[in-house]
């Protein structure tokens, strides 16, 4: 998007903003930049006020971060000190932003500042404690391994992760008193620039950021998915709801033998869309067979099946892929790390339909960013596009 374009712009090394290193106490942060200097770059094709503004979106929606007053997510026209973002946590990446990242997150920071956390971040601490029971042993253990990995890290290297991941959350789970230029409206308690700027702001401006911030998501998911939605796009060969013509259902069937080009193209839009299609499965499951690693998606399935099962076969269930899946020798063992199969099986004493969640999460992870890509890639994806089917247009009489 146009604002990806104005960041890598910004870090041009010859026509950019200025970057350098700066101490900071006993730290040297690297490549840090002055709010003034991202203002200064901005008012070359924009007026002062809308340079602010422009810059201080920036801010609010995540690409550069304050490294002094991390709660302050506006642009200050001063000495303050920014940095760059990490493409890897940019809002455009689309990470779904789930509770369990940020749980990890706050026992990282539990371990790293021996239990002394923020009064914010231990009621959060307590509040997903309580809500994730079942999979905390995972949680604390993920943190534990990033946070042995982080150690190994050259200091400058690890306090600038920690800004970076520091940042990202300031953004996503905003702590109490976070002043952010994305507040707007009636509930506006606060303008964030009151008692730094004298003048009015540019209502456009303000429209412009606040309608960016709640819209990018939702245009971007309706132009991906717009021609795939039946009403908004020609349904092909015919809408059925409109011309009691059957084929696209017929077409269309869970686990219909030749799919269509348009529902093969489905799967190439996430991981998630190619589990959630029976027929992309099915297709999914052939390519992991040739690669000896069928098991993966077989324990998938059945950890899918307990958990929106009936009660009643729960623990005949949870023995089944037990012995199928985790027991030593079992027929379809699964490789998964010694701790989530130690929480596992220590779970599978008293089963319950999420007590396979951490091992889940591992094989799932590990199928969308190993398997999927070369999935995608492989002979049997590119056989299954070729032969898939573009009908043509119902012809009306």
């Amino acid at each position: 998007g146009g604002a990806e374009k104005v960041v890598l712009e910004m870090q041009d090394p010859a026509t950019g903003v200025k970057l350098q290193p700066q101490r900071l106490v006993i730290t040297t942060i690297p490549h840090a930049i002055t709010g003034e200097d991202i203002v200064a770059w901005l008012q070359i094709c924009l007026f002062y006020s809308e340079a602010r503004s422009f810059g201080s979106m920036l801010v609010a929606l995540g690409y550069i971060y304050p490294i002094q007053d991390h709660k302050r997510l506006v642009v200050k026209p001063d000495a303050s000190l920014y940095r760059f973002q990490t493409p890897y946590f940019w809002p455009t990446q689309q990470w779904p932003v789930e509770d369990t990242d940020y749980a990890i997150y706050l026992a990282k920071r539990n371990i790293r500042k021996k239990g002394i956390l923020e009064l914010h971040e231990q009621e959060q601490y307590n509040r997903l404690h309580k809500w994730m029971n079942h999979k905390w042993d995972f949680i604390v253990m993920q943190a534990k391994e990033q946070y042995r990995a982080a150690k190994e890290r050259k200091k400058p290297d690890r306090v600038v992760f920690d800004c970076q991941e520091r940042a990202y959350w300031v953004v996503h789970r905003p702590p109490p008193g976070t002043v952010s230029a994305m507040d707007y409206g009636l509930e506006r308690l606060i303008d964030p620039n009151a008692h730094e700027v004298t003048g009015d702001y540019f209502p456009s401006v303000w429209s412009m950021v606040t309608c960016f911030s709640l819209h990018c998501r939702l245009v971007k998911y309706c132009a991906t998915y717009k021609g795939h939605d039946p009403f908004l796009s020609k349904c092909l060969p015919s809408n059925p709801w409109l011309t009691d013509d059957v084929t696209y259902w017929a077409l269309n069937m869970p686990n219909v033998e030749i799919p269509t080009k348009m529902r093969v193209e489905r799967w190439t839009f996430s991981f998630g869309e190619l589990l959630s299609d029976p027929r992309g499965r099915d297709d999914f499951r052939l390519f992991l067979k040739k690669e000896f690693s069928g098991e993966n998606l077989a324990f998938w399935e059945g950890c899918e099946d307990l958990k929106w099962g009936t009660a009643a076969t729960m623990k005949e269930k949870a023995e089944q892929i037990y012995k199928t899946f985790l027991a030593r020798g079992a027929p379809r063992w699964i490789n998964i790390d010694g701790k989530t199969m130690e929480i596992t099986v220590k779970g599978l004493k008293h089963p319950h339909r999420y007590v396979l969640d951490a091992a889940q999460t591992h094989i799932y992870m590990l199928m969308k960013k190993d398997s999927y890509g070369r999935y995608l890639k492989s002979p049997v994806f590119k056989e299954t596009m070729k032969k898939a089917v573009c009908p043509e247009e119902h012809k009306f009489r």
